[in-house]
């Protein structure tokens, strides 16, 4: 039995702006759960579901802002945790009514995930991963005094903080979610990129105020649990070149060597598709089978060959 990774975006949660509240977020859950059932009819597998939460933890950031003068500030791994926790309830809910719905005997779990960063790392030197809401500089400067937080000026727009986003080294839960899956059961994990966690000199683990790329985090735990396919799902249903472009042209085949050379010609861009084209080649390259990139409803047709971008090795 095959095991597959799926990396679902921040579309499958929030579809538009018009539709950002709780209920809406679990019904755009609900539709990419129901393509994830109709790939598991199709074919049984081995499922570990990771997901973004981006706008999430901007969410739970506002609302700790605007409640400063009665409540504490939430630090960032606790908002990665708290969207763990939330998102995967909303995926693992709508799993297991979709199993329901199609005769699946399958359940699902959510895995509250640790990924452990290197402390040296240098995006803790340099943190450039803009978070939370904008602010004019009388207040962006409160908190740099009061609460230690990075602060740039965002192209005129005002003043936002930004943090580390390192490399992530060490799926702490591996081996549970290992366990999980082959007695069978749907596993949701690694939200957000997973909670980051650092080791001091005595190997006692502590927060960090960073956040881990959730396609790189998804392709390591892949590339961990020996997954022979890693699916990354995203808003479009091919990756492309010159997207945007006339001469905008679609993929539906390539090798690691041939993703290699589009991301070196500059076709992806830094907070698209780069970090998902980049995650599916660490993760062939580690020995991995497949990799895919597609949309939600192409979810079905793109594990049977028919949509969807492959990349392979060579």
């Amino acid at each position: 039995m095959k095991t597959v990774v799926l990396a679902i975006g921040g579309n499958s949660l929030i579809t538009d702006k018009e539709h950002q509240t709780v209920p809406d977020q679990y019904q755009a859950a609900a539709q990419t759960c129901a393509h994830i059932g109709g790939m598991l009819q199709s074919k049984d597998l081995r499922l570990v579901v990771t997901h973004g939460n981006g706008p999430q933890v901007g969410f739970i950031l506002r609302r700790a802002e605007l409640a400063l003068h009665e409540l504490h500030m939430v630090p960032l791994d606790s908002c990665v945790a708290d969207t763990q926790g939330a998102l995967g309830y909303h995926i693992q809910r709508a799993l297991q009514n979709e199993f329901k719905r199609r005769g699946i005997a399958k359940t699902a779990v959510t895995v509250v995930t640790q990924v452990l960063v290197d402390k040296q790392d240098p995006s803790f030197k340099n943190p450039n991963k803009p978070i939370g809401s904008f602010m004019d500089k009388a207040t962006a400067e409160k908190h740099k005094a009061q609460d230690h937080w990075d602060i740039v000026e965002d192209s005129g727009r005002g003043w936002r903080r930004v943090v580390a986003s390192p490399v992530p080294r060490k799926i702490l839960e591996l081996d549970t979610i290992r366990g999980l899956i082959e007695a069978g059961t749907i596993v949701v994990a690694v939200g957000g990129g997973g909670i980051p966690v650092i080791e001091d000199d005595k190997g006692v683990l502590i927060g960090a105020s960073a956040v881990i790329d959730k396609d790189l985090a998804s392709s390591l735990l892949a590339q961990k649990l020996g997954a022979d396919t890693l699916i990354i799902s995203t808003a479009v249903e091919k990756v492309c070149l010159d997207f945007g472009k006339p001469t905008q042209r679609e993929l539906s085949r390539i090798t690691v060597s041939e993703a290699k050379r589009y991301m070196a010609e500059g076709h992806f861009k830094a907070g698209s598709m780069l970090p998902k084209v980049k995650a599916v080649v660490e993760f062939l390259e580690a020995g991995g089978t497949e990799a895919i990139i597609t949309n939600p409803e192409n979810l079905e047709a793109a594990v049977a060959g028919r949509a969807g971008t492959h990349v392979v090795c060579g």
